[in-house]
């Protein structure tokens, strides 16, 4: 056997190769390693952002509901959360219902689970965020008062809620043309007068299957506010001849909607408050300039509180005297003569929300 030593120099030379060899392996390596983060991409989500890598996930597609449908954006805007029965996502086309997907609004991000699949493609549906108590609905809106009520209220006022003090608390009412007070409840769609001072809802009746503003959808029936009309008895909701406040009978209006609650209402009894109640003002006067507590009765001519507050001074109230504020048998205040908790709104409310009484005189 022949034992051959290298040389200082050859040993040298292998040396430098081997040294050469692992830094050209090494950068190999270490380029490939960057390559596969350099994939790597983001999509903005508002101020977050989904990151993905582009062998995963192939793209993301953005929807969110607004008064026309959905429609596609590239971002999300605040106050809306991901509609998770109507987003999905596809592999090669193909929808994958075992794809779960979540998004947080809170921190802004958004969860895909699994995305390991080449050729997944999301569709992403964002609703806006419902609101869960009244103090996030104030809190939503512009506050503003009004002080004049001479003038009708026409403008588009969506995003601002008025205010108004009474002597049980205040009150937030909506005015003028604004779009942002709709409810669903019970099926039916229904539009938010006001809040009342202890924060339950006063709604209006707004269409059966879908938002209506106007026109006969938004009514329940017509009906007579009273057969008879021949005795200032009979403007009250309830009423007994020739009592002022008298409470006996049902008007015809009120037995019309006694009947539809019923049939549309009674279910959901156990979600409608009865003790903020409905006014019915008869404060009488045979003045039309003020409140002396004369008339009411027969065929005295009598002008009543809400003429004179509206025709003569142009200024509403939110307060109702005790023995007119329409209320059910188990509430604490009102006269507690109403067996369902239903009513009308009032003149001053229809001033509130932006209409003025007007007398058209006919030419002959």
């Amino acid at each position: 056997m022949k034992i051959e030593t290298l040389k200082k120099s050859h040993l040298k030379r292998n040396i430098m190769i081997g040294v050469i060899a692992v830094a050209i392996i090494s950068a190999v390596i270490l380029n490939f390693t960057r390559a596969k983060y350099r994939v790597t991409q983001s999509i903005p989500l508002v101020n977050g952002t989904i990151n993905y890598s582009l062998a995963d996930f192939n793209a993301v597609a953005i929807y969110i509901n607004g008064d026309s449908g959905y429609t596609k954006t590239d971002t999300i805007p605040d106050g809306y959360v991901l509609n998770e029965s109507e987003s999905y996502c596809t592999i090669n086309g193909e929808e994958d219902t075992s794809i779960s997907l979540s998004y947080d609004a809170t921190i802004k991000s958004l969860s895909v689970t699994p995305m390991t699949t080449k050729g997944t493609k999301c569709y992403l549906y964002f609703d806006e965020k419902g609101i869960t108590n009244i103090e996030e609905l104030i809190a939503r809106k512009n506050l503003a008062t009004r002080t004049d009520f001479s003038t009708a209220l026409k403008e588009d006022t969506t995003g601002t809620i008025y205010y108004e003090d009474t002597s049980k608390g205040r009150t937030y009412y909506f005015a003028g043309n604004p779009t942002d007070n709709w409810v669903k409840f019970a099926n039916k769609y229904w539009r938010i007068i006001r809040i009342n001072e202890d924060g339950t809802l006063r709604l209006i009746y707004s269409g059966d299957g879908s938002a209506q503003t106007t026109g006969k959808e938004t009514q329940i029936g017509t009906s007579a506010f009273n057969s008879s009309y021949k005795n200032n008895a009979y403007v009250g909701f309830k009423y007994t001849t020739n009592n002022v406040h008298g409470t006996g009978t049902n008007s015809t209006i009120l037995t019309a909607l006694n009947t539809w609650y019923q049939n549309n209402l009674s279910s959901y009894a156990d979600k409608i408050d009865g003790n903020a109640g409905f006014c019915g003002d008869r404060t009488p006067s045979t003045s039309s300039s003020s409140t002396n507590n004369q008339g009411g009765t027969g065929t005295t001519t009598t002008y009543y509180g809400g003429y004179i507050r509206l025709m003569t001074n142009k200024q509403p109230t939110f307060d109702c005297p005790d023995g007119d504020l329409y209320t059910t048998k188990g509430s604490e205040d009102g006269n507690k003569a109403l067996t369902y908790p239903i009513g009308l709104i009032t003149a001053d409310e229809v001033a509130y929300a932006g209409g003025v009484y007007l007398i058209k005189t006919l030419s002959s």
